[in-house]
């Protein structure tokens, strides 16, 4: 195996496969240049559809609810402590996401951990503009012509966001400083926030991935519709989508300058890069936006991208799970992996030619009465719990409260759009029985650890999870 001393793990909050090059036709020069000279994993699932009942697996290897029975890591041996433990210097930086808090336990194993949750102040405005960005965007959009005349006078650059919560160059910063100021071997974990809701990228972004179609105007036009409840034209859907892609484009820009950190401290060759989405986005695809509690591919399947140096470029066809990646992460740094963890290493998939193992991914949400009602999800006693499990051809979604099923066959209906469980042949219901008893088994597992009390969170921590949308 090709000799690696550090490792940067790069995740990206709603990134959707397609909306990377390596997927699809898309502007993402940074994730473009990682995959041609990386491994790309055609099929990697994330095991939920938002980020708390995601990470568990990302930072734990272990899928949500099945310690404690609650979001979070605080009952599970994390990746960071695992490394820490072994005299791995380790760095974490969230993007203000406060589901990735120490609140949840994700400090742990961090010798430098910042998750830039800030106080939100005691006045009624800040309050106000913590739990409404796009507000606070707009403002900012009203004063951007402005900015832009003042920065051109100057002779900057226009790359700042319009939303200042991303929290993009804070992080970016603490990843710099951490990485200038290193001891070796290091594990470096980065979170992004450009990709999810509001989709507020800077205007240089904008242009460059509308062809400078979409204006400041039309991004105040797309947002002020959906944040009225007004329909959604497509005109507005296809303006959301262009946004959203400056928002992906901005963080790629983003991991450029931390590539770019590796190659000028002389460290480039002997770090390891690990890019995902640690759920993905919906735009209409099956009837919403954002990512409500539902198990389709628009949410559930993400880019993952593994650069060793050293190790030849190739796609893997396999189905993965993001489960594999604290081992993955552990074996490229020569560490043992807990014996709890549940992903398996897929180190012999990007450096020699062994396939990943063929087990089917399990993912899983928690909807309560409407699809729209996004309770904080803190425990199985929100809803009925739903459980997808995917190979490389068939998708199965289960709401195995109420027994509903779903069965789609995803090569010849990549939209998951044509429901094959009502009058399944009988190759079809094989596999929905097959993957029926998977289901069970797993929310048989996860109700072992079942519990009606959560906890609470802080005004401040709770202020930012409304912003994100979650009330």
């Amino acid at each position: 195996m090709p000799s690696v001393s550090n490792v940067l793990l790069v995740t990206v909050d709603s990134l959707r496969a397609d909306a990377t090059a390596p997927y699809a036709d898309r502007h993402t020069p940074v994730i473009s240049e990682l995959a041609e000279r990386g491994t790309v994993f055609e099929h990697a699932f994330a095991t939920g559809n938002w980020t708390p009942f995601s990470f568990p697996s990302i930072l734990a290897s272990r899928p949500v609810f099945a310690d404690t029975g609650r979001i979070g890591i605080d009952g599970s041996p994390s990746l960071a402590a695992t490394l820490s433990g072994a005299g791995v210097a380790t760095g974490g930086f969230n993007a203000a996401n406060g589901f990735l808090t120490d609140h949840w336990g994700y400090d742990d194993g961090f010798e430098a951990f910042d998750s830039f949750i800030t106080e939100v102040g005691p006045g009624v405005y800040s309050q106000y503009l913590a739990q409404h960005p796009t507000v606070e965007a707009w403002l900012q959009l009203a004063a951007s012509p402005f900015r832009r005349a003042t920065a051109r006078l100057r002779g900057d650059s226009n790359d700042k966001p319009f939303l200042d919560t991303s929290r993009l160059f804070e992080v970016e910063r603490a990843a710099t400083s951490f990485i200038e100021t290193r001891s070796e071997p290091f594990f470096l974990w980065v979170h992004y926030m450009d990709a999810h809701t509001p989709y507020v990228p800077a205007p240089r972004y904008i242009r460059e991935v509308s062809g400078d179609v979409v204006g400041t105007h039309r991004m105040l036009l797309a947002h002020a519709r959906t944040g009225l409840g007004l329909t959604v034209s497509d005109e507005t859907l296809a303006d959301l989508r262009m946004l959203y892609q400056g928002g992906v484009r901005q963080v790629d820009a983003s991991v450029g300058r931390l590539l770019d950190t590796l190659a000028a401290e002389g460290i480039a060759d002997d770090t390891a890069v690990l890019l995902a989405g640690d759920h993905g986005e919906e735009f209409s695809d099956h009837g919403h936006l954002a990512h409500y509690p539902k198990l389709y591919d628009d949410l559930i399947r993400v880019p993952l991208i593994v650069d060793v140096p050293g190790a030849d470029a190739h796609r893997v066809g396999r189905q993965v799970g993001l489960d594999a990646i604290p081992p993955t992460i552990a074996a490229l740094l020569s560490v043992d992996a807990p014996a709890t963890w549940q992903g398996h290493d897929l180190v012999p998939a990007v450096v020699g030619d062994e396939p990943p193992p063929d087990e089917p991914v399990v993912s899983v949400a928690v909807r309560g009465e409407e699809v729209t009602s996004q309770p904080i999800p803190r425990s199985l006693a929100d809803g009925d719990l739903l459980v997808s499990v995917r190979d490389a051809t068939w998708t199965y979604i289960e709401n195995v409260d109420t027994g509903a099923t779903e069965l789609y066959h995803r090569p010849s209906d990549p939209g998951q759009t044509r429901d094959r469980s009502t009058d399944p042949t009988p190759e079809q219901r094989a596999v929905m029985d097959r993957f029926g008893r998977i289901a069970t088994d797993h929310a048989d597992t996860l109700r072992d650890e079942e519990v009606t009390d959560a906890g609470t969170v802080d005004d401040d921590l709770g202020a930012r999870l409304e912003a994100l949308g979650y009330r």
